[in-house]
C-alpha cells in the first residue's frame, strides 16, 4: 500500500496503530515502513511527514507516524540573549536545533558536546523525540539541486538570490 500524504480528515473512535520510525528515514520522500501490527506501507510523499501525522485509515485502525526517542543533548536557557547566541553557534555547526520551553535541543554528537564544554555551557543528556525547526533559507544538507546568483548594482553592494 503507497501514501502519497498525510490525512487531513481523521476518523473518531478508532484504535491508534503506530509506525515507528526514526527521524532521518521519515525526512526522505521514499521509504518503507511497518506498523505495530504488521501491516506494511510504502510511502512516497511530496512533503515529509512528522511525528503524529495520521496517514492511513480502515474499518478498525488509524495509523500514525510515532519518532522513535533519539540521543539529544538539551542546553537549558534562561535568556533570550544566550538563547540566540547559542542557537548561532549550533547553526554554525551546521547541525539542526529544536527550540523547547525548556531550551535548545541538538543531537547527542561529539561535535557539539566539545564546543558547549569548550565554551562552559551546562547541558543534559536526554533521550527524546527530535522535531528540529524548519529553518528557511539556506538549507546545508544538500539533498536538493540549488544555484546562487550575485549581482552588483552601481552602488557596489553585494546582492544574493537563490
Amino acid at each position: 500500500m503507497t501514501i502519497t500524504q498525510r490525512l487531513h480528515n481523521i476518523p473518531q473512535g478508532l484504535t491508534l496503530v503506530p509506525l515507528n520510525v526514526d527521524r532521518h528515514k521519515l525526512a526522505r520522500r521514499r521509504w518503507h515502513g511497518i506498523a505495530e501490527n504488521g501491516v506494511e506501507f510504502s510511502f512516497d510523499v511530496v512533503e515529509a511527514l512528522e511525528h503524529g501525522d495520521a496517514f492511513y485509515a480502515d474499518e478498525t485502525s488509524i495509523y500514525v507516524i510515532e519518532m522513535q526517542p533519539e540521543a539529544c543533548l538539551l542546553i537549558p536557557i534562561k535568556d533570550a540573549k544566550k538563547a540566540a547566541w547559542m542557537g548561532w553557534m549550533v547553526g554554525n555547526l551546521h547541525f539542526k536545533a529544536a527550540f523547547e520551553e525548556d531550551g535548545i535541543l541538538v543531537q547527542d554528537d561529539l561535535a557539539v558536546v566539545q564546543m558547549l564544554e569548550r565554551e562552559h555551557i551546562h547541558y543534559n543528556k536526554v533521550h527524546q523525540v527530535f522535531k528540529p525547526s524548519k529553518q528557511g533559507g539556506h538549507s546545508h544538507d544538500h539533498s536538493h539541486e540549488h544555484s546562487h546568483s550575485h549581482s552588483h548594482d552601481h552602488t557596489g553592494e553585494h546582492s544574493h538570490s537563490h
